[in-house]
């Protein structure tokens, strides 16, 4: 079999592994990535330093509105993303994903877009002092937008700890080796009648000690002290915040000089969740009150060492939900084009290689509130003991409900909002089909007749995109919503895609699985009409007697060759094992010793798969075949530079072979080309 032509681009980047791989091992295929609607949570973080041209430190960093972030737990997901609060589905489909059996996903939080690469506005502030110096204080921001931010309290105390010291003339100090502080150190120098000064520690130097074989340090201070010093004290500051929801940080041993290893600005910037500083005072100095060391906090000092935690001058404040101004744009990135150095924003995020194997989205429109709206008005009742001629009185109106997403509300019944759905779920169906990378998985409209759904299906041709119906009710107990809340479908299905590979392997379909904690669906699917959904590639919750059951795994794809998403899930998996574990090819010299080893290490892996029934066939040869010869590799192609393999496989379903072709262009390019 003639292998394809093939049009490498430009040479990219490969890290040199240590040692050839011994066995190609299986790729993780049950990452499943998340875009939605969050109260608070990562978005617009500062950019890594180094991948842009460095800036001054007093700069504000550029920012990425979206930002991936893998959680392992829906536990995990409410310390950053917040609980059942807030108008969007996410908090409800990741807890159905980890419900159903997933283990680990990437969420990405949804921010309207303001045009610029700043913080954006609805971020809590606040100041905490006081200083010496700066007077006025430090500001710090809260670590995401949002109301949630107005209940950040924030403090920077300070302990005291006696060392010993050997000697002290004008600014430095000897000290032993073992106890010498860092260059950056606050000191508190006391004299005998408890007067002190506040110094730091600008320079340090180990040498040998005149007066005997040992060594120590010398102290050199910013400034020569005042007094007679009599005891000297390391100042050691913590740093504690809590959100008054639960969630607090204590940040031990930092800083408040920009030469030590801990100073605060830079321990907030890596390893707190919760607080953000200014970037004004990233190279600042920060000098206690005065040498009694008083705390220094977000709230009002109202006695010495005693605060108001009321939030009143200097509290944060300016924290504010902004769902309001999300709109359906806000989910994509229309700046980004393939082959970005940048990640792109909003699901464009997924663009860059990741471990995310199937991608869900299930704020991109509002079909429906999250509840349904309960008539709270009371009717005007004049009963009493006796029987009366009934009076009637009026009881008002009911003030309309609040959705939350307005800009993102669509009506799938109405012909022009069902045509904006399709638009925006085929921006999703066609980026997973330029990538070739993730499947993302569609919701079926709510509350569309047969026929409709029909015209829906028709709109996608995809392998790499699956579609699901009808909605599922799940109960939450914890919910303080209350119970019969309607989730995406595809996030129940991409748990359950998790739950079975996790089991029994990425080969396995995950289909006729009972779904966890689903009471009901929103369309009760009859047996004719399951008929007509299923050949269509349409999978079907069915509300049976033991549950609701997840019938079939289906992609769009209209190829009967992909048509199983296991299918598509085991040629992505080799793809991805491929390129990621024979990067090493592109170091090694081009000739038959190469070409035999690239054979036995594809082969291997092979077999193993076929052992665990991936593959249909009775033998070996009728499941998959390698070959990497001097057919493929013939004397131009070698004149070129290029390796080429050729795998073909059999899943089981379809019985027929699927075939990967495996080349390195002569600048280095590793390429692995299936027919999709």
């Amino acid at each position: 079999m003639a292998a394809p032509a093939l049009t490498p681009g430009a040479p990219g980047l490969y890290w040199a592994p240590a040692a050839r791989v011994a066995r190609l091992t299986r790729v993780r295929m049950d990452v499943c990535g998340f875009v939605g609607v969050a109260p608070r949570g990562p978005a617009r973080m500062p950019v890594p330093r180094g991948r842009r041209d460095p800036a001054p430190p007093t700069a504000e960093p550029p920012r990425r509105r979206s930002v991936a972030v893998p959680v392992e737990s829906f536990d995990e997901y409410v310390r950053l993303y917040g609980g059942f609060d807030g108008p969007g589905r996410l908090p409800y489909v990741v807890a159905s994903f980890f419900e159903q059996g997933g283990r680990r996903a990437h969420v990405v939080r949804i921010v309207h877009d303001t045009g610029d690469a700043g913080r954006g506005p609805g971020t809590a502030r606040a100041t905490l002092k006081p200083f010496a110096a700066p007077a006025a204080g430090v500001e710090l921001w809260a670590s995401s937008e949002g109301e949630w931010g107005n209940g950040l309290r924030a403090e920077l105390s300070f302990a005291r700890r006696p060392i010993h010291y050997t000697a002290i003339a004008g600014d430095e100090l000897t000290v032993p080796v073992e106890v010498a502080p860092q260059v950056g150190t606050l000191l508190r120098l006391s004299s005998a009648d408890g007067t002190a000064d506040l110094r730091f520690v600008v320079e340090s130097r180990e040498q040998g000690d005149p007066t005997g074989p040992g060594r120590h340090r010398v102290l050199r201070l910013d400034l020569v002290p005042t007094l007679t010093t009599a005891s000297v004290e390391v100042v050691d500051a913590t740093f504690e915040v809590d959100d008054g929801d639960g969630r607090a940080e204590r940040h031990d041993h930092v800083g408040v000089a920009p030469p030590h290893p801990r100073f605060i600005a830079r321990v907030l910037l890596d390893e707190s969740q919760l607080v953000e500083p200014d970037a004004t005072w990233a190279e600042t100095v920060l000098t206690p009150a005065d040498t009694d060391l008083p705390a220094a906090a977000t709230w009002m000092q109202t006695a010495p060492g005693e605060y108001d935690r009321e939030p009143l001058e200097g509290g944060f404040t300016g924290g504010e939900d902004r769902f309001h101004e999300i709109v359906h744009d806000d989910f994509f990135d229309d700046a980004w084009t393939l082959g970005d150095d940048e990640p792109g924003a909003g699901v464009h995020v997924f663009a860059e290689p990741s471990e995310v194997a199937v991608v869900v989205v299930p704020d991109v429109y509002d079909a429906d509130p999250l509840m349904p709206v309960d008539d709270i008005r009371t009717p005007a009742s004049f009963a009493g003991a006796r029987f009366r001629r009934c009076v009637h009185a009026g009881v008002g109106d009911q003030a309309a409900p609040t959705r939350g997403l307005e800009r993102l509300a669509l009506d799938p019944t109405v012909g022009a909002d069902r045509r904006t759905i399709v638009a925006l779920q085929r921006r999703l169906h066609d980026l997973a089909e330029l990538l070739h990378d993730w499947v993302v998985l569609l919701d079926v409209p709510p509350r569309l007749g047969q026929r409709e759904i029909l015209r829906w299906r028709a709109e996608f041709d995809s392998a790499f995109a699956a579609a699901f119906h009808p909605w599922p009710r799940v109960a939450r107990s914890d919910d303080s919503r209350g119970g019969g809340v309607l989730v995406n479908p595809s996030a129940v299905a991409a748990g359950i895609v998790a739950r079975r590979e996790i089991a029994d392997g990425v080969q396995t379909g995950p289909a006729n699985v009972l779904a966890v904690r689903v009471v009901d669906v929103e369309d009760r699917v009859s047996a004719s009409r399951h008929d007509e959904l299923h050949p269509a590639g349409v999978n079907v919750f069915i509300r049976e007697a033991d549950g609701v059951r997840l019938t079939a795994a289906r992609t769009l794809a209209r190829d009967v060759s992909y048509r199983q998403l296991s299918v598509r899930r085991l040629v992505s998996m080799l793809e991805r094992a491929l390129v990621d574990q024979l990067a090493w090819v592109t170091f090694e010299p081009n000739n038959p010793t190469l070409w035999a080893h690239v054979e036995q290490t594809i082969e291997a892996y092979l077999r193993e798969l076929y052992l665990d029934n991936a593959f249909a066939g009775e033998t070996e040869e009728e499941a998959f075949f390698v070959r990497c010869d001097e057919t493929l590799n013939a004397p131009e192609v070698l004149d070129a530079g290029q390796l080429r393999a050729e795998i073909g496989v059999a899943p089981a379903e379809p019985l027929e072979f699927i075939v990967l072709h495996v080349a390195r262009d002569g600048d280095g390019t590793l390429i692995v080309e299936g027919r999709r």
